[in-house]
């Protein structure tokens, strides 16, 4: 998949040394489940394994995003698809010099409009750690509402904390879209 700026695309070895700088960033890593630092070898290791997995098959995929004029890694976007196949949950993950530009913005935006248009979802959620103001409102910008605010549910790193949940559904997604507005391909 491709935007006027970025290209997703699936995950190879050479992405390695990138994606272990940003996972062992701590600002980065703050409200996801791993912990810093992540070795070039585990990298290298979650590179193959991401690189194995199927875009359309029910679990999560990750998506490597780069930019279209400089290739290399800058984030990613992953996307869980139901069982059922008639929804799926995403998240995202860039590394702090290529955020607050958009990137992520415009990723997330793609892949819910891959999701919810082309391959006909009715639904596509997201959740985000209730200090993470920034996914939350990105998440928000792309056409997501709160759906929900669960209090101290998820003990992770030693302490318990908040879950913010947001939804879309295909039909919002359509209404929201401007004809002419879709990012290039």
């Amino acid at each position: 998949m491709e935007t006027a700026r970025l290209r997703l695309r699936r995950f190879g070895p050479a992405d390695a040394s990138a994606l272990a700088a940003y996972r062992s960033d701590p600002e980065v890593s703050r409200y996801q489940s791993w912990e810093p630092p992540v070795s070039l070898a585990e990298a290298g290791r979650l590179a193959v394994t991401l690189s194995a997995g199927d875009a359309r098959a029910p679990g999560w995929f990750q998506y490597a995003v780069e930019r279209r004029d400089v290739p290399g890694l800058i984030g990613d976007v992953g996307v869980c698809r139901s069982e059922d196949g008639r929804q799926a949950e995403l998240g995202f993950t860039f590394a702090p010099e290529f955020q607050g530009r958009g990137y992520a913005s415009e990723a997330v935006g793609r892949v819910v409009e891959f999701l919810l248009v082309e391959e006909g979802l009715h639904r596509v959620s997201a959740g985000c750690d209730g200090r993470n103001a920034r996914s939350a409102r990105l998440l928000e910008r792309v056409g997501f509402r709160r759906e929900g605010h669960l209090v101290r549910s998820t003990w992770m790193k030693g302490e318990w904390t908040d879950d913010v949940l947001f939804g879309l559904l295909a039909e919002e997604f359509r209404a929201r879209a401007v004809p002419g507005a879709s990012p290039a391909r």
